[in-house]
Order: structure tokens, then C-alpha cells, then sequence
């Protein structure tokens, strides 16, 4: 029981209130108006990473960027 209290409490202090699935990823809102990206899965192609001042069209359309980048460099390969 101690456990569960611990657990809901760290949930509670990490920020997090939802996630969103987009693409592969998980985008996570915080509390000080950033957004953290991680990838679901593993082996991760990205790090994760954090984007300040935006909206959830924006965080897509860096996501969107991303992909298309990776998809440029490997055929160029």
C-alpha cells in the first residue's frame, strides 16, 4: 500500500498529465509550458527531446520534419 501511494505520488510530481501518440512518438506535456518527445519503442532512431512555447501542431509539424529528414538521409545512402 506504502508502494502505491509512492508511485501515484511520483506520477503526480513528474509533470506529466497526458500523452499523446503521434508517429512513433509520445509527446508529453509539462508543467512550465515545454513539451518532452520520446519515442515509444525501442531501438530509438531520436533521442528524446524537449520543445519550449509551442502548440501540439507545432511539436507535430517538428516530428513531421524529423521523419522526413531521416527519410532524405537514408535514401541518399
Amino acid at each position: 500500500m506504502i508502494i502505491g501511494c509512492f508511485l501515484s505520488e511520483m506520477a503526480f510530481h513528474s509533470g506529466h498529465s497526458a500523452a499523446i501518440r503521434y508517429r512513433g512518438f509520445l509527446l508529453l506535456p509539462e508543467l512550465n509550458n515545454t513539451w518532452l518527445v520520446r519515442p515509444e519503442r525501442s531501438p530509438m532512431v531520436f533521442l528524446p527531446f524537449r520543445i519550449s512555447n509551442s502548440s501540439v501542431k507545432e511539436v507535430k509539424v517538428k516530428i513531421d520534419t524529423l521523419l522526413a529528414e531521416k527519410q532524405s538521409f537514408t535514401q541518399a545512402a
